[in-house]
């Protein structure tokens, strides 16, 4: 699955409405929130990473390995149309990127987003 422009969240609403009324999970790597939305075109993805996580360069790789791991991982969601937030934790920047892989996918499968 391509990630174009168009499919990333921009709007702060948007990333409150899936924290707040959407269903979360949280793994030892990652807290992937959803929340359905008929209205949407497509899929609206956002990841968002604190200090926290670790320095600058840790955080933009984390952005780079959650994003291949959508691109990845995306044509096998049941239902596009949602919102969806990845928060990665933090000692997430000390994972490889399977172990990263397996918890999105641990966490996704717990929510229901895939598809068998």
């Amino acid at each position: 699955m391509r990630l174009p422009r168009s499919h990333s969240m921009t709007k702060r609403a948007d990333f409150l409405r899936a924290r707040k009324d959407g269903q979360a999970k949280a793994g030892r790597f990652v807290v992937l929130s959803t929340l359905a939305d008929p209205a949407l075109p497509h899929l609206k993805h956002a990841v968002i990473t604190t200090r926290k996580v670790g320095k600058a360069h840790d955080r933009n790789l984390l952005r780079r390995r959650i994003r291949a791991i959508l691109q990845l991982h995306g044509a096998r969601l049941a239902d596009p149309r949602r919102l969806l937030v990845t928060i990665p934790r933090p000692g997430s920047a000390t994972a490889s990127y399977a172990e990263l892989e397996s918890d999105w996918l641990k966490q996704a499968k717990r929510l229901g987003l895939l598809s068998a």
